[in-house]
């Protein structure tokens, strides 16, 4: 079993109050849950309009899949247009036998 974990940190330009921020933050998670079926979650940057770090998990028996599925998020996080990447972390976790 295999454990990932991807850290966004992201700018939203084009919002200017933090209900606008919500609902794109809200879409982009909202996809990523429905489309991959990982985990998400905003953990950082929760009182500023235009920043949001978004942690993304997702767990697998292989680790084929799991790097497949990563990488397609990290693609759709790319291409979603109304928040740009400024940083993308991605760390691969392995349990202690």
């Amino acid at each position: 079993m295999l454990a990932a974990v991807c850290l966004f940190d992201l700018r939203i330009p084009d919002v200017h109050s933090l209900k606008e921020k919500r609902h794109v933050v809200k879409t982009l998670t909202a996809s990523l849950r429905g489309k991959f079926n990982v985990s998400v979650a905003e953990v950082d940057h929760h009182d500023l309009w235009q920043r949001a770090t978004l942690a993304i998990s997702s767990v697998a028996g292989e680790g084929y899949h799991l790097k497949r599925v990563v990488h397609e998020v990290e693609r759709h996080v790319e291409r979603f247009g109304r928040v740009e990447v400024i940083d993308a972390r991605t760390s691969f976790h392995a349990p202690d036998d």
